[in-house]
């Protein structure tokens, strides 16, 4: 552990200066002394010209945490044009006690100064962007009802899909609006990518990222998938059905899906039992074989195996292995205590115990602990808590898949004589039970009776980036690695050349040619790999392979160093000018607005939210989309701001310490770097 010093650390740049100076005290004549003095400026003056000293702002803030310029990078690039911005329209906050005030005129009114001493002040007034305005009360009116209602909001929000504070469509817009509009499209063409970087301090350096690692698997699977990529979750039965009974077994066969809550799962079955299935005499079987030996301990990254961002990934993930409790309190000093989903062939205790305490964190307050047959509550629920929801995540995803299944099955007033089973291999035709005759041991039928999309990539991954879900990020990332089309091109093309004239080919050549048209009928990016007969299976090795792969073949960088998609982790290091070029290539790309639109935006909405808060005059408040970062002793930021003037950046800032520090407290350093960059 490094203590807090008093002593501040020289920055590189001062380090070479003092250090210039002491070579200079022997140098009494001047004039006799001009080689060596040239020599020493040769060498010495070019890296103080690279290595840039910190703007004030940033220095000052990183005092105020008590932290050094040794412990942060940051690389702050312009980029594009400004007569083309990719970035979405900026949103104006505006602070109104009035129901009728209205917003200011245009986007630099509220933040146009001068200072003479920087060039940090540089608002061309040429350039007017359009703007949707927020008031700030409509803002702090959603978070606080968020919070009100659970102690864990990012997963409320996403389990729930509670919709983001922003409009949907651009209200209260510039005249102007359409014209910039019309601009940007016209001049993708000749689009300035970017240029030297205007604040570059110690990009080279890896370091822990936290959760803006999201941005890899997220931007990855968008350029390699389309942002219009589904999963598939497919149903299959074997024996046959006669009347409204299944005679043999139902297979659900797992895709990845990262959001199969729930409702999503109640409406797959529905379609199941709208094709005139009520009673399975046999076993619903879940194969999760898509994703292979992806299970986790969920308590060995920080002893907290309960919380929601612990889940493990699977095949087929349901609701992020989370239940949610909600309590309603009662006169008669106890709450009553319901859950969803419900959970069948398991107790849930319907009532609680209530006591006088503060409510904190009901998670932490009930002491929650999953046990064989039963969850139990260990303690007396703090009677503040009111009518208040929290969320508890099962340590075993396929254990909870199978009781969830088993309770939406019966809650449609369905039947089944046999058992929920959650396996990671496909299902085995040759299997024997005592259910396996007659009817029964039909074979499966090869092509499914259901197949259920999932949401699409873009909401997918608006989830991961604006709330952090761990275990979505975890699914995407391993999803890459099962669906990436290249690869499935390759199987297609391997497959083909290993077929050989036999008397069998016109067969196996009419199988392979219906295999390569539907790829080649469907769109550029194949929608599944379960069409095709076998389903794919991926790992982790795999997956982060071809993560690698890409990274390699579209960029300059090393590649970061990953064990997991979601930045939940230790050992996974990047650096800045990793997430710099990223994020720059990002920009020019096809499913950019899909990307930037997935990040919180700054003082408004996701994990950015309290940006205002910490920094109340901030410019870059409406103006910057950011994914943010925090794990103990590692806070990060990095996405895109519009500056003033109508640039756009791409901004990246990494903050790793040894101290004994509260990672909260370095969010202000990270604020005055988004603040420094919107104020250009």
């Amino acid at each position: 552990m490094r203590f807090p010093s008093k002593h501040r650390h020289y920055s590189t740049a001062a380090t070479k200066i003092t250090t210039l100076r002491r070579h200079l005290r022997p140098l009494n004549k001047l004039s006799k002394r001009l080689p060596r003095l040239a020599l020493l400026a040769t060498v010495i003056v070019a890296p103080i010209h690279a290595q840039a000293v910190l703007p004030t702002a940033i220095q000052k803030a990183l005092t105020r945490a008590d932290l050094t310029e040794a412990d942060i990078s940051i690389v702050i690039t312009p980029i594009g044009d400004k007569a083309a911005s990719q970035l979405p329209t900026p949103i104006q906050v505006i602070d109104s006690d009035e129901p009728d005030s209205q917003p200011a005129p245009n986007a630099i009114s509220n933040h146009q100064t001068t200072n003479a001493s920087t060039d940090t002040s540089v608002s061309d007034p040429s350039y007017q962007s359009a703007l949707v305005t927020i008031e700030q009360r409509t803002i702090e009116k959603h978070e606080r009802k968020i919070h009100t209602y659970t102690d864990d909001p990012y997963t409320y929000q996403s389990v729930e899909s509670i919709p983001t504070v922003i409009p949907d469509e651009p209200q209260n817009t510039l005249p102007q609006n359409g014209k910039v509009q019309e601009t940007t499209s016209n001049n993708k063409a000749s689009i300035n990518i970017s240029f030297s970087p205007v604040l570059d301090h110690q990009s080279d350096i890896p370091r822990t990222p936290a959760s803006t690692m999201k941005l890899v698997p997220s931007f990855i699977a968008l350029d390699t998938l389309g942002a219009d990529f589904v999963w598939h979750t497919r149903v299959y039965h074997t024996g046959i059905v006669i009347g409204d009974h299944l005679h043999g077994d139902l297979i659900i066969q797992g895709s990845g899906d990262p959001k199969m809550t729930h409702e999503r799962l109640k409406q797959l079955l529905y379609k199941v039992q709208a094709l005139g299935i009520h009673h399975i005499d046999g076993d619903i079987i879940l194969d999760s074989t898509v994703f292979n030996n992806v299970t986790k301990d969920p308590a060995a990254f920080d002893n907290s195996p309960l919380r929601p961002y612990n889940a493990s990934p699977d095949g087929f993930l349901v609701n992020f292995s989370t239940i949610g409790i909600k309590t309603y309190p009662q006169d008669n000093g106890q709450a009553s205590v319901t859950y969803k989903p419900q959970l069948a062939d398991y107790q849930l205790p319907a009532t609680i115990n209530t006591r006088a305490a503060s409510c904190g964190q009901a998670s932490y307050s009930l002491a929650p602990q999953w046990q064989d047959t039963q969850l139990v509550l260990n303690t007396s629920l703090p009677v503040s808590c009111g009518e208040h929801v929290f969320y508890v995540a099962h340590p075993n995803a396929k254990e909870f898949a199978a009781h969830v299944v088993a309770a939406k099955w019966q809650a449609l007033s369905n039947t089944l004589s046999g058992q929920v089973i959650s396996q990671e291999t496909p299902y085995d035709m040759t299997k024997t039970t005592k259910r396996a005759h007659g009817l029964t041991a039909i074979a499966m039928s090869p092509l499914p009776m259901v197949s259920y999309p999932s949401l699409n990539l873009t909401k997918q991954i608006h989830d991961i980036n604006h709330f952090s879900n761990n275990v979505m990020a975890e699914q995407v990332a391993l999803s890459i690695g099962a669906y990436d089309k290249e690869r499935l091109d390759q199987t297609i093309s391997s497959s083909t050349t290993a077929t050989s004239p036999s008397s069998h080919k016109a067969s196996a050549s009419n199988e392979m040619d219906n295999k390569i048209g539907a790829v080649q009928s469907s769109s550029k990016k194949a929608d599944s790999l379960y069409q095709f007969g076998k389903p794919a299976t991926t790992d982790y090795p795999a997956a982060l392979q071809a993560i690698n792969q890409w990274w390699q073949t579209h960029l300059s960088t090393p590649p970061p160093h990953l064990t997991n998609g979601s930045g939940l982790c230790r050992e996974c290091t990047i650096t800045a000018a990793n997430l710099s070029e990223l994020l720059t290539y990002a920009y020019a790309r096809p499913d950019f607005e899909s990307y930037v639109d997935s990040l919180g935006i700054a003082g408004v909405s996701g994990t950015i939210a309290a940006h205002s808060d910490r920094l109340p005059e901030s410019a870059a408040t409406g103006r910057a989309w950011i994914k943010t970062g925090t794990l103990n002793n590692v806070t990060s930021m990095a996405g895109y701001v519009k500056g003033l003037s109508g640039q756009d950046y791409v901004v990246v800032g990494i903050i790793n310490t040894d101290q004994a520090l509260n990672p909260y407290a370095a969010r202000p350093v990270l604020d005055a770097m988004l603040d420094w960059t919107a104020k250009r």
